[in-house]
């Protein structure tokens, strides 16, 4: 498919196509504090890691988007990564606009999404190659990004590590969007345990979710990756979303 891909930098005119690019999370996801009130904030402060693919005969509609954002860990990314994934991210990067430092080696990916009716064509490997050639170009050294695996809701009850020991004969990962990462050389880099947080009165979780939430305990909520908890006496339920680091050497 002949796509022109580019950053909000190079393409300042495309900024408004990005913001209005179509999601396909469940309800329940759009309700993590951190993100819902900073991430559009911080996306507009990073336009030179912003991308956008649009068809050149379609320039009004984008197909796909990515973006990644300045991240400051003080580990080898290599060796291990925070537990607090995706929030923590988008926490660095608010704090890196509060209170400017030096920017560091390391950039993460936060998003990186297709539209769904262009699902299946090959498109997430472009764009997580052009978010790869994108952070380069700006002289990072490495790309991490806290993974969301795209199958691991089908299987609620089982831990994150035991998720990844689901390998393919040729040693890598059954799951499609990890495998996606693996085969562009990303290694494994440790599991967010805590990658994000969404904690609401059972009444937001049932009209979220059309289920009950009426005993206490873990609930299957689809396409939650772990059960989520249910606390009557209190009259909330909690979910804390698992994801895996991947690490992206770039030079």
């Amino acid at each position: 498919m002949d796509l022109l891909i580019a950053s909000l930098t190079d393409r300042p005119d495309l900024a408004a196509v990005f913001a209005e690019f179509p999601d396909s999370w469940p309800e329940f996801m759009f309700h993590d504090l951190v993100s819902e009130l900073l991430f559009e904030r911080l996306m507009a402060a990073h336009p030179e890691s912003s991308i956008i693919a649009i068809d050149p005969e379609d320039p009004g509609r984008a197909i796909a988007r990515a973006c990644a954002v300045p991240f400051h860990w003080p580990g080898n990314p290599a060796d291990s990564l925070p537990p607090g994934g995706y929030d923590q991210v988008i926490l660095s990067g608010l704090a890196d606009m509060t209170a400017p430092r030096e920017r560091g080696v390391m950039a993460s990916a936060l998003e990186i999404t297709i539209r769904p009716e262009h699902r299946g064509r090959g498109l997430s490997t472009r764009m997580l190659d052009a978010l790869r050639q994108t952070v380069t170009k700006l002289g990072y050294e490495s790309l991490v990004a806290p993974v969301r695996p795209n199958e691991k809701h089908l299987f609620p009850t089982e831990s994150m590590m035991e998720y990844l020991l689901r390998l393919r004969p040729d040693g890598l990962s059954t799951d499609p969007w990890l495998r996606t990462h693996m085969r562009v050389g990303a290694t494994f880099a440790g599991i967010a345990h805590a990658s994000m947080t969404i904690a609401a009165p059972l009444e937001h979780w049932r009209r979220w979710t059309g289920l009950p939430f009426d005993a206490d305990g873990p609930v299957i909520v689809p396409f939650a990756l772990i059960p989520v908890q249910c606390d009557l006496t209190n009259d909330v339920a909690t979910y804390v979303e698992p994801n895996v680091w991947m690490h992206h050497r770039l030079i």
